[in-house]
């Protein structure tokens, strides 16, 4: 079974049971705390796909780590993991959960590049539009690029809208071309 597959069939197996519990949101911030800790360690996740460490070891070692801070479900489903070998691809179940949760919430990751830093003013414009156009709530991931010389590049899902002046000047450069200016 390839692991993204595998990955999002426990993240949904997760995100059902804490719908029916009424816990999403406790149990977005447990899975969100785990992979913010596994991004931000390199060793821990080359420990948790490590085929030579037994699986009671892993189970302590996350026990340590985050036993107190998440709740009863969490330590369950990372146990049953853990039981089943599937440790090595909690990474991708905890970033599948997030993006389930993103639908069951409403919630679409927009990324937006911008040659220049946007105002707060800009950015509440921004969302807002974003908002009306996609009917959802909108989590913004903003970041710069001085190469664009110029507006914005926005992306949401598969879609670009690239509103640019570098954008601008490429296509003026290939219609020149093409007309043979």
């Amino acid at each position: 079974m390839i692991p993204v597959k595998a990955a999002r069939r426990y993240a949904t197996s997760l995100i059902e049971v804490a719908i029916e519990r009424k816990i999403v949101d406790e149990i977005l911030e447990d899975i969100t705390l785990i992979d913010n800790t596994l991004r931000g360690s390199r060793e821990l996740v080359l420990f948790m796909k490590s085929p030579i460490i037994k699986r009671d070891i892993k189970k302590k070692v996350l026990d340590e780590l985050f036993g107190d801070k998440i709740s009863e479900l969490t330590q369950m489903f990372i146990e049953i993991m853990i039981r089943k070998g599937r440790e090595d691809i909690l990474p991708s179940v905890f970033r599948a959960f997030i993006d389930l949760y993103n639908d069951y919430a409403g919630i679409v990751k927009i990324k937006v590049v911008s040659a220049e830093k946007l105002t707060n003013k800009q950015l509440d414009t921004l969302k807002k539009s974003l908002e009306s156009k996609t009917q959802k709530k909108v989590d913004l991931e903003i970041s710069q690029d001085k190469t664009l010389r110029g507006g914005l590049k926005v992306r949401i899902e598969d879609t670009v809208i690239d509103g640019t002046v570098q954008h601008k000047l490429e296509e003026l450069e290939n219609l020149l071309y093409s007309t043979g200016l």
